[in-house]
C-alpha cells in the first residue's frame, strides 16, 4: 500500500501539467452538473408504485370490495418483482396500489400491470384507471380561485372544463387534483301522476335522455359539384334541450319530459369543502408532478401556464390565487444549504490555518471543499439524483478534509525529517 501511494506522489510531482488539466476538468465537469442536477426540498425515496383507481358510483364499500377490489387484486397477483399489493376500499371508489422491489423502472412496473389489468373480471360501469406516477413529494403547487359574481358552482365548471386541461397539458406535470365547489348537474323531477297518465316509467323518460344526447351521422347530398353532409344534431345543452326530449308518441302527438316532469339545476351530492381563510366555501386545485422530473423547470412551465390563464383564457373576473409553490421552498432550502456551506469552509480554513500556521497548507487543504462538492455533484448527475436539503445539508466538511490534513501534516514531517538529515 505504502509503493501505492508513493506512486501516485511521485507520478503527479513528475507529471504537474497533467494534474492541472485533470484538475480543471473536473471543476469544469462539476460546475456543468451543478447547473443541471435537479433541486429538490424532499428527496423521494420510496420504490415504484403503481396505483389504480375504479369508480362504481351508487355502491355500497362491500359491494366494490366483492366486485372490484378482490378482481383486480387477482388478476394482478401475477405480477413480477413486486413487494405487496394494498388496497383501500370507499363508497364507490376502489384504491389498488402495486409496490415493487427496489431499482424496478416505472416502464417495467406499468407494462406489467396494464397487460395483467385487462384481464379482471369487472361488472359493467366500473373502469379502472392506472395513475400518472408520481410520488409522496410530488405535490408542487396549490390555488384557490377567486371571483366577485361567480358562485362556487360556476368556478367549480371552470376548474373541470378549463383550468384542469390547460395545467395537465404542462410537461412534467402529472394530475389535477381539485377540491371544493359543487359539481354542476341537471335533476328531472318526476311526477307520477302524469307518469301514470301516460303510461310511462322513470326508465322510459331515462332511456329517451340518454338516446337523445348524442350526434348522429347521416348521408351526404350530392348537389353538382357540392357534397352536403346531413347529421343530426342532439347534444343536450341546456335546461330547454332536455324539456323539449321526446319520450313517447301517443296517437302522433309527442309526450316531452316537460309534459311529465321538471328539469332544474342541481349538483351531485357534496364529498367534502374548502376553506381558506375567513373563507369557507372555495374551490382548490392541487397539482402534481411527474417522478423524477426537475421541480424547478416544471414549477417555471407551470407558473406561465398560471400567468396565461389569468390574463388571457380566464373570464375577467376569475382568478387563480396562488397559496403554496414549491419553488419558494426550493429557494429557502438553497439559500439555507449554500449559506451553510460558505460559513463552513470559512471556519474550516480558519481552524487549519490556526494549526497550521502555514499560508500554503492552508490553502491545499481549503481547495479539497470545493473540489470534493463538484465532484459529489457529477456523481449526483452521473446517477440521475437531485440534491436536496437533506443531502447537501448533511455534508461533515471535517470527513471531507480529514484526508487532505493527515497526508499534508505527513508530508511536512517527512520534509522536517529530511532537512535534519541533508543539514
Amino acid at each position: 500500500m505504502n509503493k501505492f501511494i508513493q506512486g501516485i506522489i511521485a507520478f503527479s510531482l513528475k507529471n504537474r501539467g497533467f494534474v492541472f488539466l485533470l484538475t480543471l476538468v473536473a471543476i469544469i465537469a462539476g460546475v456543468i452538473s451543478y447547473r443541471n442536477t435537479p433541486i429538490e426540498a424532499f428527496p423521494d425515496v420510496t420504490n415504484t408504485e403503481i396505483t389504480i383507481i375504479t369508480q362504481w358510483p351508487g355502491r355500497s364499500a362491500e359491494e366494490i370490495e366483492k366486485f372490484v377490489t378482490a378482481p383486480i387484486e387477482i388478476a394482478l397477483n401475477p405480477v413480477q418483482k413486486k413487494t405487496s399489493v394494498r388496497s383501500t376500499t370507499l363508497f364507490g371508489l376502489s384504491v389498488v396500489k402495486v409496490i415493487f422491489d427496489d431499482g424496478v423502472d416505472d416502464a417495467y412496473a406499468r407494462v406489467q400491470v396494464n397487460n395483467l389489468l385487462s384481464g379482471a373480471d369487472l361488472p359493467d360501469g366500473a373502469e379502472p384507471e392506472v395513475q400518472p406516477p408520481y410520488g409522496p413529494t410530488g405535490e408542487i403547487y396549490r390555488y384557490t380561485l377567486t371571483s366577485k359574481d361567480k358562485t362556487t358552482r360556476e368556478l367549480k365548471t371552470i376548474q373541470d372544463w378549463v383550468i384542469e386541461r390547460n395545467l395537465k397539458a404542462v410537461p412534467g406535470v402529472a394530475d389535477v387534483n381539485s377540491f371544493g365547489g359543487e359539481v354542476k348537474s341537471y335533476e328531472i323531477s318526476v311526477d307520477p301522476s302524469k307518469l301514470q297518465d301516460f303510461s310511462l316509467t322513470p326508465l322510459d323518460l331515462y332511456t329517451a335522455v340518454q338516446r337523445s344526447n348524442i350526434n348522429v351521422g347521416g348521408d351526404v347530398i350530392n348537389e353538382g359539384q357540392q357534397n352536403y353532409v346531413v347529421r343530426g344534431i342532439g347534444l343536450l345543452n341546456n335546461i330547454s334541450d332536455i324539456n323539449n326530449t321526446v319520450v313517447k308518441n301517443v296517437n302522433g302527438v309527442p309526450i316531452l319530459i316537460k309534459d311529465v316532469a321538471r328539469v332544474t339545476e342541481s349538483a351531485l351530492p357534496r364529498l367534502g369543502r374548502v376553506g381558506r381563510g375567513l373563507e369557507d366555501d372555495k374551490v382548490e386545485g392541487i397539482v402534481v408532478m411527474r417522478k423524477g422530473e426537475n421541480p424547478s423547470e416544471v414549477i417555471k412551465l407551470l407558473q406561465a401556464k398560471v400567468q396565461l390563464l389569468n390574463e388571457k383564457i380566464l373570464p375577467p373576473d376569475v382568478k387563480i390565487s396562488t397559496f403554496y409553490d414549491r419553488q419558494q421552498l426550493i429557494d429557502f432550502s438553497t439559500e439555507t444549504v449554500i449559506h451553510n456551506l460558505m460559513e463552513g469552509m470559512l471556519f474550516v480554513t480558519v481552524i487549519v490555518f490556526l494549526f497550521m500556521a502555514d499560508w500554503r497548507t492552508t490553502l491545499i487543504v481549503s481547495i479539497i471543499i470545493p473540489l470534493a462538492l463538484l465532484f459529489a455533484f457529477i456523481c449526483l448527475r452521473l446517477r440521475g439524483m437531485s440534491a436536496n436539503l437533506l443531502s447537501m445539508g448533511a455534508i461533515d466538511f471535517g470527513i471531507i478534509i480529514d484526508g487532505a490534513v493527515v497526508m499534508v501534516e505527513g508530508l511536512f514531517v517527512a520534509l522536517d525529517h529530511k532537512a535534519h538529515e541533508v543539514g
